[in-house]
């Protein structure tokens, strides 16, 4: 019994870091270079374009990942794009699990993309005619300049004696901000909500210890293009059970690179964004705690159903179950569309990839989720942010169960 739950984990741990990690890996590396050269320029050509505002807002969505959406939310707080602008971008996202799906069902990701971006623009364009936001957009008073001012130096201090007993990373007045100012209200709820603490040990692992990730993750990826090449990678000459071996070392170190990155439901803040923008170091540390992140996640969907697989008495009767679920599953896709954060998307689509749950259900999913975009707006204002869910989860239920209905 003992050996074959073993066993199982071990499987789960090849599944998940030799066929889904190391590519997601890959390509997320890839996106965060060009946001490196990039600088933010896309989010800077948002502001100037009024009258195409969801179109853009859209586009930064369908990119995978969160960075641009994630950008988008303080330029809305600070007045300079719409509400409907907001509902484009996060009905576009598809987060994190938008890599997972890009590599490992890109027929479906081909699918998936257009159709966020249309439902995302029309629904950004109804949005902002019939002036939804002007009525959302009843927050609370503001912090005084005096109060912001004040905020902001205790701030500075605590960070202070933070940096002089460790003296690594930069700090928020030192990033390139997007969307507001260093000191402003946006600045206090995004940078200095909870100060970065330098001197932990998760700190100094992820950033010091981030080549080690990422040269376990290039060993993944040769044995993962073995694998697409119908090599087995467990027989190879010179390296038996390098499947095994590679895969149960790649996820426990995804494991604890996760638990020192401090992550359970997001995978990047704004911060984050802000300090891959900084420098290409940077990109490498944070796009390897949002490898991790997915990978976590993708770790616990494979040995979810693996364990379920083997507790139920066989593969078969798992996806019956779930399979006969029907419309239902549509909803389900909807409601943890629902969850801020990529984690419970990620596992979503990795039991889609099991054929737990229709193209329907999925399509419902990346409509409804708004990725890692929906925290900062939490933070800055929750009244736009519970609005922009019920708009986002109406919209991804209609296309959802129009699409199942449809039989597609």
């Amino acid at each position: 019994m003992a050996i074959n739950l073993w066993s199982t984990v071990l499987t789960s741990a090849q599944g998940a870091f030799i066929e889904v990690t190391v590519f997601v890996g890959v390509v997320l590396l890839f996106f965060g270079y060009i946001d490196y050269k990039n600088q933010g320029a896309f989010i800077k050509a948002i502001t100037k374009a009024k009258k195409y505002q969801p179109v853009i807002g859209s586009l930064l969505g369908i990119i995978p990942g969160c960075g641009g959406s994630i950008l988008v939310m303080p330029l809305y707080v600070r007045g300079t794009v719409t509400f409907g602008t907001v509902i484009a971008t996060t009905i576009a996202t598809t987060g994190d699990s938008a890599f997972v799906t890009l590599t490992q069902a890109p027929r479906d990701f081909a699918v998936i993309v257009p159709v966020c971006f249309a439902v995302g623009t029309i629904a950004g364009y109804i949005v902002d005619y019939y002036k939804i936001g002007d009525w959302v957009k009843k927050r609370s008073e503001k912090t005084t300049i005096a109060d912001l001012e004040k905020k902001h130096e205790e701030a500075e201090a605590l960070l202070d004696e933070l940096y002089c007993a460790h003296p690594t990373g930069c700090r928020s007045r030192d990033l390139i901000h997007i969307g507001h100012e260093e000191g402003d209200e946006i600045d206090m709820a995004l940078h200095h909500r909870v100060p970065l603490d330098t001197g932990r040990l998760g700190y100094k692992v992820t950033h010091g210890l981030y080549m080690v990730f990422w040269v376990t993750i290039a060993l993944g990826f040769v044995l993962g293009v073995l694998k697409l090449m119908q090599v087995d990678i467990n027989c190879i000459p010179g390296f038996p059970n390098a499947g095994i071996i590679i895969g149960g070392l790649g996820i426990l170190i995804t494991l604890l690179y996760m638990l020192c990155s401090d992550r359970i439901m997001h995978a990047q803040t704004h911060e984050d964004v802000e300090h891959k923008l900084f420098s290409l170091k940077e990109t490498f540390i944070h796009n390897a705690k949002e490898t991790a992140f997915v990978g976590t996640w993708v770790f616990l969907a494979y040995l979810a159903y693996e364990l379920g697989v083997h507790f139920a008495g066989g593969e078969q009767i798992i996806v019956k179950v779930m399979t006969s679920s029907g419309l239902t599953s549509v909803l389900i896709g909807v409601l943890v569309g629902m969850i801020p954060g990529c984690g419970p998307q990620v596992l979503f689509v990795s039991l889609y990839l099991r054929g737990i749950f229709p193209f329907s259900a999925l399509l419902a999913n990346a409509i409804s989720q708004d990725g890692d975009a929906l925290f900062p707006l939490i933070a800055m204002d929750r009244t736009s942010a519970f609005w922009s869910t019920v708009i986002n989860s109406i919209a991804a239920a209609a296309v959802g169960i129009a699409v199942y209905l449809i039989g597609f």
